[in-house]
């Protein structure tokens, strides 16, 4: 069952008409800014959403379900609750999105944008039964007139007010049976967001193991690689101290080998000397021997021996 809503509300300007909309906040009558695309705006200014939302912070005394006198107010009540806690599902879910993980970001913004899409759907419904309970009450406002009115036929006018009672039961068990469904969606959605935010924590907790388990490896490595290049330079100092020992043991031995060279070289010139004497004092003596005057024949084969 639904109706059209009156003149001059919010919801009864129709796009592509010549009529503007008006601001849904009541009591501020501004007309709605112009807008190329995107979702219909509700509101003149952020500040007139801002106030709107926090009037409907605000609960409104429930109604029991016994009295009849005034359903819309338990109905509006109801609806309030539900945008309230929509609103606080989105916000929550908005809080808990972890900026530190890039990686689930996307899914993040999917999951918030399919629980807007149902906090939509739940406000269309809600907005539809509360269409539905206002042309309720403008018919039970019509057959309570009627029967004011028709006070000389009191049994017809029981009668309409028997089937016009009926009719009220059998709108308020569809309205409570729509809130229930908007109530258990409503909690079904922020259960999936407490859900999601859980999730999210624990990928957040995990990178973050993670990364400090990187950390870690990052700073061994760093040791390690510190420690090879302490080992790196003392092997070079080693080998160093190696090279420059050889090298002095190498002129050592160049240098006796140079002492032991000169010594028989030393020693070979004297040998050679003392040869050359010894042929010297040989020569002499065989002249003295072969010289004429002496009174001895010479002797060839001596001499001849001597001369070698």
């Amino acid at each position: 069952m639904t109706s059209n809503p009156p003149a001059g509300h919010p919801d009864s300007q129709v796009p592509g008409t010549s009529a503007r909309a008006v601001c849904k906040r009541p009591g501020c009558g501004n007309i709605l800014p112009g807008q190329d695309r995107g979702r219909t705006r509700q509101f003149c200014s952020d500040q007139c959403a801002r106030r709107y939302h926090n009037d409907a912070r605000i609960p409104a005394p429930a109604a029991s379900p016994a009295d009849s006198s005034d359903p819309l107010a338990a109905l509006d009540a109801v609806i309030r609750q539900a945008a309230v806690l929509t609103r606080a599902a989105r916000e929550q879910a908005a809080s808990l999105d972890p900026a530190q993980v890039r990686a689930q970001i996307a899914e993040a913004g999917a999951a918030r944008r399919r629980a807007e899409a149902a906090a939509v759907t739940a406000d269309a419904r809600a907005a539809e039964a509360a269409a539905e309970a206002q042309a309720l009450a403008e018919a039970l406002d019509a057959a309570r007139a009627d029967a004011r009115a028709a006070q000389a036929a009191e049994a017809v006018a029981r009668a309409e007010a028997h089937a016009a009672q009926a009719t009220l039961e059998q709108a308020r068990r569809d309205a409570a049976a729509q809130i229930t469904a908007g109530r258990a969606d409503a909690a079904g959605q922020v259960a999936a967001a407490r859900a999601d935010a859980a999730r999210c924590a624990r990928e957040r907790d995990d990178a973050t193991e993670t990364a400090r388990r990187a950390d870690a490896e990052i700073a061994r490595a760093r040791q390690a690689e510190a420690d090879a290049s302490a080992e790196t330079d003392r092997i070079r100092a080693d080998a160093a101290r190696e090279r420059g020992t050889l090298r002095e043991q190498h002129q050592a031995q160049l240098e006796a080998v140079a002492a032991l060279t000169a010594a028989e070289r030393a020693r070979a010139e004297r040998a050679e000397a003392q040869l050359e004497a010894e042929r010297a004092d040989r020569r002499h003596l065989t002249s003295a021997l072969t010289a004429p005057g002496n009174g001895k024949l010479p002797r060839p084969a001596a001499a001849k021996g001597d001369q070698q």
